[in-house]
């Protein structure tokens, strides 16, 4: 699929335009939780979730078919793929559900503590090796959520509580499907067809949930939440995630990784201007110590993994 590169992908460095396309990813997954609190109230979560997924699906098939992928080759990544796609759908249970008791702000934060559990993961599971830095970064991401977590703060009570530790559980659902992608034949898979198998195995999973929590669409969607929708499936699940891959291919995965941490921030900003959601010191400190040790988590060094691996750790939303 990927021709041979002049210059090691490792060593180029970004050009403007590639910057420029990876705040326009980082500001489109920061929006996304906000999206999906905006048309709660036409859709229910897991409803909502099914839809995205399955006008996701077509968008990824007919952008695979047109770059020469071939879907239904026997290459032995059925299984992983299946594996991945169970936990990929149950992640988004968690997800939806989360956000139905805690603000977007706190949301877009616990998500992006994926990277954390990744690294942990990867020791533990593939054995790579962490470097000092990278044992900080995870202490101060642990230290962030705990306080985000565990400090008394205004409009937070247990069911807020609840819906946090329902996206900190998404989100490691998510290190999980990453450390599948890196350590079986899925790895060897087009980003079309690895995210295919994700998102075609959640949509018989989010609509038996949505089936089991009785949910159902009482009237007609706003035009608002109408184009949310179209927004999440087409543009956030069937676009970014294929951008993001494709950018993965061409530029150091490491420096790309280091913007992705813009994404939590413009998440807050967003739902401070948009929600009105109410912003505390305290969770300003906790969001801002979550930041730092993710990007410390990241931080390449000779002992972490290659450059290659680390472009899973911070891929969706």
């Amino acid at each position: 699929m990927s021709s041979p590169q002049a210059i090691p992908s490792a060593a180029r460095p970004l050009s403007a335009g590639a910057i420029a396309l990876m705040l326009m990813l980082c500001l489109t997954w920061g929006f996304n939780q906000i999206a999906v609190k905006l048309v709660l109230p036409d859709i229910p979560p897991m409803l909502q979730a099914t839809i995205r997924s399955m006008g996701a699906l077509p968008v990824l098939f007919i952008v695979g078919t047109l770059r020469g992928v071939n879907f239904f080759e026997r290459d032995g990544t059925w299984k992983p793929g299946l594996i991945a796609g169970l936990m990929f759908g149950i992640e988004f249970v968690l997800i939806f559900q989360g956000l139905r008791f805690t603000p977007a702000s706190r949301a877009v934060v616990f998500l992006y503590t994926a990277p954390f559990f990744v690294a942990l993961g990867s020791y533990q599971v593939l054995g790579e090796r962490l470097g000092g830095t990278q044992w900080l970064g995870l202490a101060v991401s642990f230290a962030g959520v705990a306080l985000a977590i565990g400090v008394p703060q205004p409009d937070v009570d247990a069911k807020v509580l609840l819906g946090d530790l329902m996206i900190v559980g998404g989100a490691a659902l998510w290190a999980a499907t990453t450390l599948v992608a890196k350590g079986t034949r899925l790895r060897f898979a087009a980003p079309e067809k690895a995210l295919g198998y994700q998102v075609a195995t959640s949509i018989p999973i989010l609509g038996l949930a949505a089936w089991l929590f009785g949910e159902s669409i009482t009237h007609t969607p706003a035009p608002l939440s109408l184009a949310l929708m179209a927004f999440q499936a087409i543009w956030v699940v069937g676009t970014t995630f294929t951008l993001w891959f494709a950018l993965v291919k061409a530029y150091s995965a490491s420096k790309l990784s280091a913007f992705t941490f813009i994404t939590p921030l413009f998440g807050v900003v967003g739902s401070y201007f948009i929600m009105h959601d109410t912003l505390s010191l305290t969770f300003g400190a906790a969001a801002v110590l979550v930041i730092v040790g993710l990007f410390l988590v990241n931080r390449p060094n000779q002992t972490a993994a290659a450059p290659r691996d680390a472009l899973l750790n911070v891929t969706k939303t």
